[in-house]
């Protein structure tokens, strides 16, 4: 499998030097383009395409397929967890969100994570490896295939750091964005960070017209070391100024996650310290009530306790929303579902 080509991780200008260089038609490029992003699993299933082309791609190619190990249904809102294993038997998590404009699909883009943040279940796994282009279409397009849905946003905040990943995330944003392909607009698209500094610049400097979302979960340097190892590397204040070059070259708002941890960085004090170090940005900070994760001791904050932490916000400017919870009868956070599947023997 490694000498063959990954033909769903290509261009459109890469598939149509790949077949004219073999003899075959401009033209049909654009057709094997269209019909691997329908997800199909064979290149059989391309009706229009001659039977020498299939033998050529068959033999030189192949097609990455999402397929579902497992799929949970939320009881409460048709939110949708799946697993899905890829050719090498690795598996991921993806969750699909039904909202008032329209679906939207949170992908992973590694199997596991090498960032160990304590809150999160994902790290937990350990991990294994980065996530192909093709792999990360593949959750979508298996995710649309089955529900018989069209998804429109896509977030990039399911198991694994996206910049850890950079250049087969940014392959798969120009893919998933292309005319010819899924056709969903970058603007669609909000990439999660835990704050790989030097990584934030060089996607400003690309200019994709993505939304930055960055798991800040701390206001001071204290207490982000204590649950993100990534903050010994990154201060709090670089990881900020970061943030503002960000808006500054791309003009996109940043968004800022903040899992609200009881006890821990949900105080008065810290909703103050939070809002003095925002003063002046534009940004949106989204309030997470923490999940709750085996091992970690960790309790999500009360309603009153968040509803202070977004008023003292507000005093300042800072627009603050505690972000809605869906899925909860199904674990619908990233990484519980792979750990129940390994302790079940799966990989």
């Amino acid at each position: 499998m490694s000498e063959m080509l990954d033909i769903k991780s290509m261009t459109l200008d890469e598939i149509t030097e790949l077949i004219v260089s073999n003899g075959f038609p401009k033209f049909r490029a654009k057709q094997i383009f269209g019909w691997i992003n329908k997800g199909i699993t064979n290149f059989n299933q391309m009706s229009n395409i001659p039977t020498e082309l299939k033998n050529f791609l068959n033999t030189s190619s192949y097609i990455s397929v999402a397929n579902i190990e497992k799929k949970l249904v939320s009881r409460y809102d048709n939110t949708v967890k799946y697993l899905f294993s890829f050719n090498d038997g690795e598996c991921v998590e993806a969750v699909v969100m039904s909202y008032k404009h329209g679906y939207s699909i949170c992908i992973s883009t590694q199997v596991g994570c090498k960032m160990g943040c304590t809150f999160c279940a994902t790290g937990k796994s350990g991990f294994s490896r980065s996530l192909t282009p093709s792999e990360m279409l593949g959750q979508i397009e298996t995710a649309q295939n089955d529900l018989d849905i069209r998804i429109s946003n896509i977030v990039l905040m399911g198991m694994g750091e996206p910049l850890d990943n950079f250049d087969n995330v940014v392959r798969f944003i120009r893919l998933v964005s292309s005319d010819d392909g899924l056709n969903i607009g970058m603007r669609h698209i909000t990439l999660s960070t835990c704050g790989l500094v030097p990584k934030i610049y060089e996607l400003a400097d690309l200019h994709l017209g993505i939304t930055l979302s960055v798991s800040l979960h701390a206001p001071n340097d204290q207490i982000r070391r204590k649950t993100m190892p990534i903050a010994r590397k990154y201060s709090i204040e670089e990881l900020l100024q970061a943030c503002r070059d960000y808006f500054k070259t791309t003009g996109r708002r940043v968004t800022f996650e903040y899992s609200m941890i009881s006890g821990v960085n949900d105080s008065d004090a810290n909703a103050k310290e939070l809002a003095q170090r925002l003063d002046g940005m534009n940004c949106h900070v989204n309030l997470i009530p923490v999940n709750t994760v085996e091992g970690t001791g960790y309790i999500k904050s009360n309603i009153k306790r968040q509803q202070s932490f977004i008023d003292i916000l507000a005093e300042k400017n800072i627009t603050a929303t505690v972000r809605r919870t869906l899925g909860s009868d199904i674990n619908a956070s990233c990484g519980q579902l792979k750990r129940k599947h390994q302790s079940e023997g799966g990989k």
